[in-house]
């Protein structure tokens, strides 16, 4: 397997995104290539701060960047050579199995989508990202890759994202559950009521019904539905709440230290188990590949991880069996 990687995308590229490359090298078996996209004097220059052998990578040279707050089209066209430009057509002209950015995620996106194209069936892509929780993961989509649904998107999000938490996460018959703001019938817009409708009408999905923000964590779903806006904004959120939590537990215990010193185990154990770089990154469910996308801040580990989870993706044939669970869904959404 052939696995790229955009070394100049995110807030620490490209040497955490090196250094994650290294530590993945040395766990992925020997059949497994890494390809390190971005410019190559750049990346020869890590790989030597990092006394990395040189013939461990293969490298695509791509002179040009595009920054967390260009447009992501537009950056893409204008930007022939940017890394993310060069990671999707090597993608479309098979030269790698599996691509990984923590760049500009709409870029990404638009990449993906243009040169991978969708797999047969799929309308849109969606981004699916895994939330720890107590109860165990529970897998959001879409959080970001499309903002203007229709109801054949989301529910094809629940199909994609169903066949994601069996192959990944190992659950079987995920409960699936409606982002809304109540429970009930006749709560939300239309969208979501007709997505309602498709997602009832299908036997096949172990639809439990709708769900407002805060159950998320509560345990009764295991696969989370909602249109990119939403997901975008609840992923956020959720990231910045558990930030702050951290933070204020961290002041308290400092004033008072042999309390922080009993503590300090305890906080280390719930951080680790609750740490999204544990799961590496998001996966472009729905495109042609396999396709990684990493939050912006992503360290070496985050960037291990995402490696990895990408060749679990590839070796597990999940773009196949979405395919084939589409195909079964005897779903056809008129005018939807």
């Amino acid at each position: 397997m052939r696995i790229a990687i955009d070394a100049m995308g995110g807030d620490h590229a490209p040497a955490e995104i090196i250094a994650g490359a290294l530590e993945a090298r040395e766990v992925l078996k020997d059949e497994n290539e890494i390809v390190l996209i971005g410019d190559e004097g750049v990346i020869r220059e890590h790989l030597e701060r990092l006394k990395s052998t040189p013939d461990l990578f293969r490298i695509f040279h791509a002179p040009e960047v595009i920054g967390m707050d260009e447009p992501p089209v537009e950056s893409l066209r204008r930007k022939k050579r940017s890394s993310i430009g060069v990671m999707a057509r090597a993608a479309s002209h098979r030269q790698v199995d599996a691509v990984i950015s923590a760049g500009n995620t709409g870029a990404c996106v638009a990449g993906c989508q243009l040169r991978m194209r969708t797999l047969e069936g799929v309308h849109r892509p969606g981004i699916a990202t895994v939330f720890p929780t107590r109860s165990g993961p529970v897998t959001l989509c879409d959080v970001g890759a499309n903002i203007v649904c229709k109801p054949i998107h989301l529910y094809q999000y629940a199909v994609m994202s169903c066949v994601y938490a069996e192959e990944m996460l190992g659950i079987s018959s995920p409960r699936v559950g409606l982002m809304n703001i109540g429970e009930e019938d006749a709560k939300g817009n239309e969208l979501v009521k007709k997505t309602r409708a498709l997602l009832k009408a299908d036997s096949r999905i172990n639809f439990v019904g709708n769900l407002e923000g805060r159950d998320i964590f509560e345990g009764a779903y295991d696969v989370v539905i909602c249109e990119g806006f939403v997901g975008n904004v609840v992923l956020k959120t959720a990231e910045g709440l558990v930030d702050m939590i951290f933070r204020a537990i961290k002041d308290e215990l400092m004033d008072h230290w042999m309390l922080a010193l009993q503590f300090k185990k305890v906080m280390t154990n719930i951080y680790k188990k609750y740490d999204y770089n544990e799961y590496g990154g998001a996966l472009l469910l729905g495109v042609n590949g396999t396709a990684v996308i990493c939050h912006g801040s992503s360290k070496a580990r985050t960037i291990k991880n995402a490696i990895l989870a990408s060749e679990k993706f590839y070796m597990r044939k999940i773009n196949e069996k979405i395919i084939e669970r589409l195909s079964q869904s005897g779903v056809v959404p008129n005018g939807q």
